[in-house]
Order: C-alpha cells, then structure tokens, then sequence
C-alpha cells in the first residue's frame, strides 16, 4: 500500500531570537534520522516539507540528495499568536523572557504556561487568525493531498510540525481532535510517524517512533 511517513522537524533553537533555525542538537538529530531512514530501507517517491526553515534543514540533513516540495498545509500552527492571546504583555519577547525566568524553572514555566494558551486556542477562544478547528482541517487536508499523489506501493516523507502530526493522528484514531491536546506535547523531535494509505482510507500504523535516538542524549521534545 502506499505510506506516508510524517517526521518531525528536529530541535529548533528554543529561547533565541530565531527560534526558526535548527540547533547544533538538532542537526546531530537531522543526520541520525537520514541514517535510520537508510536502514529502514526507506526510498522516497515523493518528499514534501512545510515552508519553516527548520522544515528546510531537517529535510536538507537527512535526505541531502533531495529536493523537497512546500505544502504551506504542513506548516505549525502560530505559536506566538497563541501566547500573545494568552497574555498579551509578551507580544514583547523580554518580558516572557523576564517572566519566566523569575521562576527559577525557565523551562517548566513555559511549558505550563504555553499549555494553558494553547488549551484557550483549542476551546475557541478568540484573538487568532486561523482557528484551532481550522488548523485540524488543513493539516488533514495537508496529508490526504499527499496521499492522493501515490500510486500503489509509493512512500511519500513529509517533514512537518508536532501540530500537524498530533492533528491527523487524532483524526484517524478517535475521529475527532480531541485527543490533540495529549498527542501534541509529546511528540519527539524527528520521530516518525507511518500512515497507510489503502480502500479504507488512511490508517495510522505507527506514531512517535524514535528508536534512532535511543542511546543517546539527544531526545528532546522542542
């Protein structure tokens, strides 16, 4: 049947100004996928990316001999928009910065924070140009587009977000995007995820699969 293996980008550069730029971790993360995608016997007919450049250099690092199409549908939802509607005081970057800093656990206070905003996003909270429903819908529409594409037996790679990944996932195992809130946290960076594509429509036969980091200390979720 034809696959569809759904990878997320590897670490992005988490607490910098460009936060749209791998990391030296995730660029060691980048070249262990390529390898692992090489012993999984994996030969890409099509390989499509969203339009972020963490997108472009995870793509680049682990298939370096190709060229990957853009499908703005793959792309993250606005992560900035949603804390902005959360709290509006950290449209500026220093006082979130500043904010969570005082906490002494930088990095737990952002996590808890940028849960409580993106729970506001999903429950219909206003303040956002594309809505949590809205983003479902083109990241599903994003994956059955690629799918479309294949012929019998063809694999697509697609380098996309977490968002993304947790949206579909959801959608083809309850329905619904209700379980988005608890896939999306915990989805890996660079971890793989295969969809078939067969007269059933789309079946989700494995998700969040990171053996390739297994090992080593480069697990990260972000």
């Amino acid at each position: 049947m034809p696959t569809i293996y759904l990878i997320r980008h590897a670490q992005a550069s988490f607490g910098k100004s460009d936060y749209d730029r791998l990391s030296p971790q995730g660029e060691q993360q980048a070249s262990l996928l390529g390898k692992a995608l090489v012993a999984r016997g994996v030969r890409a007919d099509v390989v499509v990316r969203g339009s972020m450049r963490r997108h472009a250099q995870t793509a680049a690092l682990a298939l370096a001999d190709s060229t990957a199409e853009v499908d703005k549908g793959f792309d993250e939802f606005d992560h900035e928009e949603v804390i902005v509607a959360h709290k509006p005081a950290y449209r500026r970057r220093a006082v979130m910065l500043a904010d969570l800093a005082r906490t002494g656990h930088p990095g737990r206070a952002f996590q808890e924070m940028f849960t409580a905003a993106t729970e506001r996003w999903t429950l219909g909270g206003d303040g956002y140009t594309e809505s949590f429903t809205d983003f479902c819908d083109r990241s599903e529409a994003a994956v059955r587009r690629t799918a479309a594409r294949l012929g019998k037996g063809e694999t697509a790679v697609v380098f996309t977000s977490g968002g993304p990944i947790a949206a579909m996932v959801s959608r083809l195992l309850s329905g619904g995007d209700e379980l988005w809130p608890r896939l999306n946290p915990v989805t890996i960076n660079t971890a793989i995820t295969k969809v078939l594509s067969g007269r059933s429509g789309l079946t989700v036969v494995s998700h969040n699969e990171h053996a390739h980091l297994d090992g080593t200390e480069l697990l990260s979720y972000r």
